[in-house]
């Protein structure tokens, strides 16, 4: 599943705030959006056809009733798929790599990444 640039800025919004959001908690949440808030209704039903994100209930705004929405997958979960979707997939170990080579790892990301694979061998 790949998400355009405006889906992205929603899911960002949805992934940061942890809580369903409706429309309208997106529209006053979204600040540096490249969408009209007239457009929302689509990118969000074009979320929901990509199964990106997922109805999570109803929430009663003042005479009426609209829908919330909640991600299907973390960021992370996100990008893991978006890697290993695409046609030109990277090799595992050399992905690994690249990424332990960037500067923004510090020891306690290495010593979490030491703990996941100990329990993936397990």
């Amino acid at each position: 599943m790949e998400l355009t640039r405006s889906e992205m800025e929603i899911m960002d919004v949805m992934w940061e705030s942890g809580v369903p959001m409706s429309r309208a908690d997106l529209l006053a949440r979204s600040e540096e959006k490249t969408w009209k808030d007239s457009s929302v209704h689509i990118l969000l039903n074009g979320l929901l056809q990509k199964g990106a994100i997922q109805e999570a209930g109803l929430v009663k705004r003042i005479k009426t009733y609209g829908r919330v929405f909640t991600p299907t997958m973390s960021r992370e979960e996100y990008f893991a798929n978006t890697i290993f979707c695409h046609r030109h997939k990277p090799e595992i170990v050399g992905l690994f790599s690249a990424l332990l080579q960037r500067e923004e790892i510090t020891d306690s990301d290495l010593d979490a990444i030491e703990a996941l694979i100990r329990e993936k061998r397990r």
